[in-house]
């Protein structure tokens, strides 16, 4: 990629969103779950040196967080289980919706740092 280039930030966002290589839109951005590619296979840009760290887990529980309390209280306020039974359905609902979006949240951010040329290297 050419230093100068402009970089958009939203179109950069909504490529990650769906798995792919924010700069040219086509190759995959992670190779497992979590595990970013190298280098993108079609346009080359180097992807190793881009490090979300905390922001992804923690951009995850906000989202997790503010999607469960509301039920979590409403559930809790009007008892409509035993506490066990309540824990033993949200725990479930909680741990599979923090692995669903986990992996949206970093390529939101890798996407990000590189649009903003903000990584550390």
């Amino acid at each position: 990629m050419i230093q100068g280039e402009n970089r958009k930030l939203w179109l950069s966002i909504r490529r990650s969103l769906r798995g792919r290589c924010p700069n040219c839109g086509d190759a995959r951005l992670f190779r497992a779950y979590l595990k970013q590619v190298d280098n993108c296979a079609d346009c080359g840009e180097a992807w190793s040196e881009i490090r979300s760290d905390d922001a992804a887990p923690w951009l995850t529980i906000l989202i997790v967080g503010h999607l469960m309390a509301p039920v979590m209280i409403h559930m809790i306020k009007h008892q409509y289980f035993e506490p066990w039974v309540s824990a033993a359905i949200l725990i479930p609902i909680i741990v599979g919706l923090s692995l669903l979006i986990l992996p949206f949240a970093k390529a939101t951010f890798m996407a990000a740092i590189w649009a903003l040329r903000a990584n550390s290297s």
